[in-house]
């Protein structure tokens, strides 16, 4: 069974290429969703982030979400430091989860791929693209926030042109291109791939 990475920039919409692949029976692995759920159930993971954010980082055992961002929102340090935590456990998380797949391959989804080094565990890595305008229209509309807000957690992000020639695929959201078509022919592609390596 092959492992593919899904990733893209902030608003790229990966995880409408993600559903897609998933109507057609492919698991998918989401990073962030999974992260959110390990930061509050691993307990060394727990105590990690308690030893480097205080113990405000937890309120009744739940991770204080907006406490954490507040410390690493404008902070690359400690931005880093939280990553430098979560990561490697997400990493050990989706390998796992992998293991425990069927079917011609399995996609994990992640803003993050390469900059986590996650992509070194995975056999081919799709990008989704769009143009940086629509990307921050659409996290305007979808978070609630402000034009600025975007273009500032963008800064936190890979370069989009950078982390597309990293892919070995890559999907255009630019609302010209269908979308549903391009992932069917990677679909076929991908499961040809998986044919050969079986």
């Amino acid at each position: 069974m092959l492992k593919i990475g899904l990733t893209g920039g902030i608003g790229s919409g990966k995880s409408t290429v993600a559903a897609v692949f998933e109507i057609l029976g492919i698991a998918v692995y989401y990073a962030d969703e999974a992260a959110k759920q390990i930061m509050n159930e691993d307990d060394a993971l727990k105590q990690e982030i308690i030893k480097e954010f205080g113990k405000g980082a937890y309120v009744d055992g739940r991770l204080d979400r907006q406490y954490i961002s507040s410390l690493v929102f404008n902070d690359p340090r400690k931005l880093a430091s939280l990553n430098a935590l979560v990561h490697p456990a997400t990493i050990r998380n989706a390998e796992n989860w992998m293991k425990k797949q069927s079917g011609p391959y399995a996609i994990k989804e992640a803003a993050l791929i390469f900059e986590s080094g996650a992509h070194e565990n995975l056999d081919y890595v799709i990008g989704v693209s769009a143009p940086e305008k629509l990307r921050i229209q659409r996290v305007m509309k979808r978070d609630n926030v402000t034009e600025d807000e975007v273009i500032e957690r963008m800064r936190n992000q890979m370069d989009e042109d950078k982390k597309m020639g990293l892919c070995d695929f890559v999907i255009r959201n630019d609302e010209q291109l269908l979308v549903i078509p391009q992932v069917l022919q990677l679909h076929e592609k991908i499961s040809a791939l998986a044919r050969v390596e079986a």
